[in-house]
């Protein structure tokens, strides 16, 4: 038997559905939500991975209990599995999931902020390092952040550059990130600060509303010639529904 320090603290197991985010945006896939995270970020909109709101929905989970309820949840319909947070990147044991998803032909897709490291993170097919800008009140540790880009970088893995933008002090702090590595494919995403809005018809108007804003403001960037704008998908079709 597994002892409890391999097993993988687990929020969500969810899919199938469609990525709303990043450079994979789109595509289907399944998602595994883990729970914990070493930032707290002001307009986080999956705070109850680390707040403590949720911890009665936290399962420790080995990495075959994961993939068989996939499989339950998901049958023969998918073969991409996301995994999310929180920040997976402070859970060594992923490794095991990670190994057993490739063993089955998965591809698999992982969103961190960039704060810490896993040598797992050399088997992650579509990695998404997603710094946090002002709005968030955290601060990014440069010099972490500089070995991670560096290490896949050198090794020629597929990873990108994510920073969701809330105000043009954001704005700045996305042409800084994009200027620093820019053989990096960059992606800016407009964000949600209505997270407590149930219904997904009022929401709508205001996130298309902020997507038109941050499509303008990069259309008129000298610092921004190579980012791709992307909108949060999920949250035009869902709202702020979890668990979509």
């Amino acid at each position: 038997m597994e002892s409890a320090a391999r097993r993988i603290p687990v929020m969500e197991l969810f899919g199938p559905t469609v990525q709303g985010e990043g450079m994979v945006i789109g595509r289907k896939t399944m998602f595994v939500r883990t729970a914990g995270c070493d930032y707290s970020c002001a307009w986080c909109d999956s705070a109850f991975t680390w707040d403590g709101t949720g911890k009665e929905e936290i399962r420790l989970m080995t990495a075959r209990d994961i993939y068989a309820e996939l499989r339950a949840i998901g049958g023969d319909t998918f073969d991409h599995v996301t995994v999310s947070g929180g920040n997976p990147a402070l859970l060594p044991q992923l490794a095991e999931l990670v190994d057993l998803l490739r063993g089955q032909g998965v591809t698999i897709a992982l969103e961190t902020q960039g704060s810490r490291w896993q040598d797992w993170f050399w088997q992650i097919d579509e990695l998404t390092l997603s710094p946090k800008p002002p709005s968030s009140r955290m601060s990014t540790d440069w010099v972490i952040l500089d070995s991670i880009v560096g290490n896949l970088l050198e090794r020629k893995r597929r990873f990108s550059l994510k920073i969701v933008i809330f105000d043009d002090a954001d704005l700045l702090y996305a042409a800084e990130v994009h200027e620093r590595y820019p053989d990096v494919p960059f992606y800016v995403q407009s964000g949600n600060d209505r997270l407590r809005e149930t219904d997904p018809g009022r929401l709508l108007p205001y996130l298309l509303d902020r997507y038109r804003w941050l499509v303008e403001c990069v259309i008129a960037h000298e610092r921004l010639k190579r980012a791709h704008v992307l909108p949060q998908l999920h949250t035009w079709l869902w709202g702020n529904k979890k668990g979509v």
